[in-house]
């Protein structure tokens, strides 16, 4: 584990429980978890897939950014942030912060803040891919 934490970018699918795991310590009073999942719309249509994709090579340096902020503003114990790059389906987990901390407040607030900041820097490209077989991209 580095000074940022668990930061993974990964092809794989992401599991919680092992993410948990890896932050947890005899000293953590809480792990504030954020699950983001790809839902079955967006934009006003259905949505078939979505694939992130690491195009520049550098979305782990965002996600290490993120953590290095949370530690300036907050006191945590670990903190753990993944993203899974690839096509993913409706359903599955492509994003998830986990903040351990000594007190549940800490925990909360440094959690909402890295799932607004992912969405602000957003590391990857994102293209959806809709039922109709029109797409969207995003990326910054």
């Amino acid at each position: 584990m580095s000074d940022s934490g668990v930061i993974e970018i990964t092809s794989k699918p992401i599991s919680p429980e092992r993410i948990i795991n890896q932050v947890k310590t005899y000293s953590s009073g809480c792990v504030a978890t954020y699950v983001g999942l790809i839902r079955n719309s967006s934009q006003g249509k259905a949505v078939a897939s979505v694939e992130y994709e690491d195009t520049k090579g550098s979305a782990a340096d965002g996600l290490k950014k993120i953590a290095q902020e949370i530690r300036q503003k907050w006191q945590v114990e670990n903190i753990a942030v993944c993203h899974r790059v690839g096509k993913l389906e409706v359903g599955d987990i492509n994003f998830m912060v986990a903040i351990a901390s000594a007190h549940r407040r800490e925990g909360f607030a440094a959690c909402g803040y890295a799932v607004d900041r992912f969405k602000e820097l957003l590391p990857t490209r994102k293209t959806e891919t809709y039922t109709d077989g029109s797409t969207s991209v995003t990326s910054h």
